[in-house]
């Protein structure tokens, strides 16, 4: 007799593939509806038919959840995670060679989030809601000073800007330059923008 206790609010394990598969349906729905901001882990629980504390078991939160909607092969989170421990000195460069490491082998799926985002004109397209609700927003948590906001926006503008020429335009030399070479040429001009500048009065 298996006598294995579960925890409060947790599936039997026969059940844990279709209460997570409930769960990102019911997410994707409410991210298309209300956006990140506006949808809420207890909507996303309730349409789902589960206990809220399910989501946090399984996902991690609102933005790890938003991530596994999409069904991509990289996850944007952790590799923003593990960017900003690292603390602000030298963060640019860890961008650039993250961004790059991540996406180069999986640039395909990059240029079709960027050619549907262009395409269309929704608000809630995934290459928006990652921009802001998971580089920006970890950026933006992360550096000090005025205008944090727009600076961690403008950071991802730079990111994407280059990810745009290097794998949906594929203009060269972008397109074919190291990973070194970028990062050596272009974090430079990134980094003034995470560390917290002064500007003249």
């Amino acid at each position: 007799m298996n006598t294995a206790r579960r925890g409060r609010g947790r599936p039997p394990a026969g059940e844990t593939d279709d209460r997570r598969s409930a769960i990102l349906a019911a997410a994707r729905t409410q991210f298309a509806a209300k956006g990140f901001a506006g949808a809420s882990l207890r909507a996303i629980a309730r349409e789902a038919g589960v206990d809220p504390s399910l989501i946090s078991h399984y996902f991690g939160g609102k933005a790890p959840l938003l991530v596994a909607t999409m069904e991509l092969p990289v996850d944007p989170v952790a590799k923003i995670e593990s960017v900003v421990a690292g603390g602000v000195e030298g963060m640019a460069e860890r961008l650039v060679r993250t961004f790059c490491d991540a996406w180069d082998p999986h640039h395909e799926v990059f240029s079709a989030l960027v050619r549907t985002t262009i395409a269309g004109d929704d608000p809630q397209a995934p290459m928006l809601q990652l921009a802001r609700n998971v580089l920006v927003s970890a950026l933006a948590d992360t550096i000090e000073g005025e205008d944090v906001e727009l600076r961690a926006t403008l950071v991802a503008a730079q990111l994407i800007g280059m990810a745009t020429m290097r794998y949906v335009v594929r203009l060269d030399p972008v397109a074919t330059a190291s990973v070194d070479d970028l990062a050596r040429w272009y974090a430079p001009a990134i980094q003034p923008l995470l560390s917290s500048p002064r500007f003249a009065g």
